[in-house]
């Protein structure tokens, strides 16, 4: 169990951030002690990782990704927070040779994917 304020660190959100994502996702229901301190179980944990992802990385409207999530449509396969060491970084790929394909079911086909790495890939030359 992790209390709101560890969570909020590990994901870099705001403790006000995670309690507004409880009245969006009614899956997200940590345990609350006396005083209406919170605590996050393992499976909190996944649901927030998932919420991040989607609204964070993915650009899903908290409405869009409370629907995905509902609906089943989400990719859980990511390791749960708590299993990740604190301090612990990710790798940003830096060119379009790193980055696996990322094309769903109804997602972008491969032209428009090749159009937004290659937008990427000169932005990231503008910046260097």
């Amino acid at each position: 169990m992790r209390t709101i304020g560890e969570v909020s660190a590990a994901f870099r959100l705001k403790p006000h951030v995670l309690r507004y994502w409880e009245q969006q996702f009614p899956m997200l229901q940590p345990l609350k002690r006396s005083g209406g301190r919170r605590l996050y179980r393992a499976d909190d944990i996944a649901m927030v990782e998932t919420i991040d992802r989607l609204v964070n990385q993915e650009g899903y409207t908290l409405k869009g990704a409370a629907k995905a999530i509902s609906a089943g449509n989400v990719d859980n396969t990511a390791p749960a927070a708590s299993a990740i060491p604190r301090g612990t970084t990710m790798a940003i790929p830096e060119t379009a040779a790193e980055v696996a394909p990322a094309v769903r079911p109804g997602g972008p086909g491969p032209e428009v994917t090749q159009q937004l790495r290659a937008i990427r890939d000169r932005l990231a030359a503008a910046l260097n």
